[in-house]
């Protein structure tokens, strides 16, 4: 299929676009805290061929403070050079630059500024539990509203922005609580019938466009109803809506139901998913329109917008993965696309207020801070030679980084594919697309002539010591813990030998419990537990999920799955036990409340312990140990798992990491450091 089609220019209102990639707005756990670090980031983007780079959600004053989320701020004037510097380094590299400008409403808390938070309503606010609620608006309040919002377009337009959004979406703006009929309870104007409810979008709409006019174009970000959570509006009203401002906006922008619906896992949802409900929406206004869908074919690309769903391709996760992405389409370089594997990582960023990762991309969020960038490598600064020992996502990272600079790498595999990690859990329910991480590095190993693979080798110290080899770096991964020890239980569980006892590394080896009842515990509250009790479960076992957390799979509500793994849980069948904790394994596993220490017994054939990992890094130690023996070696490194059992995206890092370091002194990454006021 060809692809020309992709990088023709399109107008919206004053400007024109270079191509149809468009990075949408989103959040990086950076916004006002690492102006630099984010200017740098959406850079790089401009650099890899995204016509159009905007940013994340930006506050347009301190009644929207979304603390303890970081976003990037206009409140004032103050706040300008930082968001104008953002705005410089999309434009040196050819991009119009975006900024999302949004009052928080109902969805703010304002835990920073203490402003009591204000929205259609007064009804408690949304998105969280804070103990907090919003005060009814009264019209000059909203009156206020809009000065503000023309306050913070006027902000924008100075730091030399080329589009302003309008953001009405993922019910999070003030715009989209007007919109809904659930926060939306007033009686007067903006109550009551749909158009009501829009008539503020309809004002603010109108203000941005005036003061817009012929210097920036206007986009509008509208959360649609019909996908798979339903947003505000419903399918219906959506459409009535979008006809009702059909040519306002310059752009439209449409995202479906809250972000963790328009930002689908991959173990949730296929790519392209958001097309039924958008499908259709282009035909009702005059203007272009971009939405997502995790793309990451070129095929299904071209076929958005010859079918007429879409004007622009959009993308978030995929321009994380891979900035350059349009240049590798636009040069036939489609082996070398680092795909998307949709595990929802970077969004964690912004969940935890840390920088941006992706698992795919270890330099994202590392373009100013440690001057990585995720196509060139700096040459190598000696004739060193590197044995790499184990080829999983942190073995084969630092092959192939390093094979990139021009060192000479050895890399030795134990089994007879690479992968390491990632190969077994992609074998597990909805995790196949997580594989890629090993595909696309594998495919890249298969060019350089710089690294040697051997398969079905394993090397003693000896070995080691008798090849002459510089570097050292041992990324043989680490073994889930079959004894307990967690972060419940430091010191271990008391096991009866007798009792048959599972590792997720026996499970994925192909093991399977000798009877029919199991209790996985889960200590580790990932995504790993949940996933090997739903497999279990679709093989026919009986399953109950114990853990002490008070979710299952806790910390993914950082990757915004938490409720989907708990509805698939119950849908598998599988009983679960929160807030307790396993505290001894025998003919029964005996649990214990983690608040009362109340216990109670479970019958199961079989346990599955999923707690702590062990690093495999023999090899390491005894090297490190015979160090007067060394000759030629000057440095062994344990990196990944081997060194610290983490995430994948933790081990990809650490393998760019160690090649990125390894002829240079290791220095502190670069702070955005504040100044004192007088």
């Amino acid at each position: 299929m060809a692809y020309d089609v992709l990088f023709e220019p399109v107008p919206i209102g004053p400007v024109v676009t270079r191509n149809r990639f468009f990075q949408v707005p989103h959040c990086n756990g950076m916004g006002y805290r690492d102006p630099s670090a984010e200017a740098a980031m959406r850079g790089v983007k401009a650099e890899g061929g995204w016509a159009v780079v905007c940013t994340e959600e930006t506050e347009i004053g301190p009644s929207s403070d979304l603390t303890p989320s970081i976003e990037l701020r206009l409140w004032d004037d103050r706040d300008v050079p930082a968001v104008a510097r953002i705005a410089d380094r999309i434009h040196e590299h050819g991009a119009l630059a975006g900024i999302e400008l949004v009052h928080n409403g109902m969805h703010a808390a304002n835990l920073t500024s203490r402003i009591p938070p204000m929205g259609p309503s007064a009804l408690p606010v949304v998105g969280s539990n804070h103990p907090v609620q919003a005060r009814a608006m009264t019209l000059a309040d909203i009156a206020l509203l809009r000065e503000m919002h023309r306050a913070a377009v006027r902000r924008a337009l100075s730091a030399g922005y080329d589009l302003i959004y309008v953001y009405a979406a993922h019910g999070y703006g003030m715009l989209e609580h007007f919109l809904s009929p659930q926060h939306n309870h007033r009686l007067d104007e903006y109550g009551g019938s749909l158009r009501n409810r829009a008539r503020l979008l309809r004002e603010v709409l109108a203000d941005t466009r005036e003061l817009c006019a012929g210097k920036a174009a206007v986009a509008c970000r509208l959360g649609v109803g019909g996908g798979a959570e339903e947003t505000a509006l419903s399918a219906a009203e959506t459409r009535e809506v979008v006809h009702e401002l059909r040519d306002l906006p310059d752009l439209w922008d449409f995202v479906v139901g809250p972000w963790s619906a328009d930002s689908n896992t991959s173990r949730f949802g296929p790519e392209g998913e958001q097309e039924e409900a958008v499908r259709g929406l282009k035909s009702l206004t005059s203007k272009p329109v971009v939405g997502v869908g995790r793309f990451t074919s070129p095929d299904a690309m071209v076929r958005q917008i010859r079918s007429g769903v879409l004007d622009f391709i959009g993308a978030a996760r995929p321009s994380i993965a891979d900035p350059f992405l349009p240049w590798k389409i636009r040069d036939g370089r489609l082996d070398e696309i680092r795909e998307c594997i949709g595990c929802n990582i970077c969004v964690s960023g912004d969940h935890t207020q840390s920088p941006i990762r992706c698992t795919q991309n270890p330099s994202m969020g590392e373009e100013w801070r440690r001057g990585w960038h995720p196509e060139r490598l700096r040459p190598r600064g000696s004739d060193a030679t590197v044995l790499v020992v184990g080829a999983g996502p942190a073995g084969l990272e630092a092959a192939m980084s390093l094979g990139r600079r021009g060192y000479q790498v050895t890399l030795i595999e134990r089994s007879r594919v690479l992968g390491g990690r990632v190969r077994r859990e992609a074998a597990l329910p909805g995790l196949a697309a997580w594989t890629r991480v090993a595909d696309y590095r594998e495919a890249v190993l298969g060019k350089l002539d710089t690294v040697e693979l051997y398969y079905e080798s394993e090397l003693t110290a000896d070995d080691v010591l008798e090849h002459g080899f510089s570097h050292v770096a041992v990324a043989t991964g680490a073994r889930w813990r079959a004894d307990g020890v967690g972060r419940q239980h430091p010191c271990g569980l008391a096991i009866d030998p007798a009792a048959e006892v599972l590792t997720p590394d026996d499970v994925m080896a192909g093991a399977r419990p000798r009877g029919r009842h199991v209790v996985v515990y889960d200590d580790d509250h990932y995504y790993i537990g949940a996933v090997l009790a739903e497999l279990l479960a679709r093989e026919g076992f009986a399953v109950e999920l114990v853990t002490p957390a008070a979710s299952v799979s806790e910390w993914t509500a950082n990757t915004m799955e938490l409720t989907k793994i708990r509805r698939r849980v119950i849908e598998a069948g599988i009983i679960v036990h929160t807030n307790r904790s396993v505290v001894s394994v025998a003919g029964v596993v005996r649990t214990a409340c983690v608040f009362t220490g109340s216990e109670r017994d479970h019958a199961a054939d079989s346990v599955v312990l999923v707690t702590a990992r062990t690093p495999i890094d023999d090899l390491s130690h005894q090297l490190l140990a015979r160090q007067s023996a060394w000759t030629h070696l000057r440095s062994v490194r344990a990196i990944g798992d081997a060194f610290a059992p983490s995430t994948i995206a933790a081990a990809v890092w650490a393998g760019r990491e160690y090649a990125e370091t390894l002829d240079a002194v290791a220095e502190p990454f670069r702070r955005e450091i504040t100044e004192l006021a007088p």
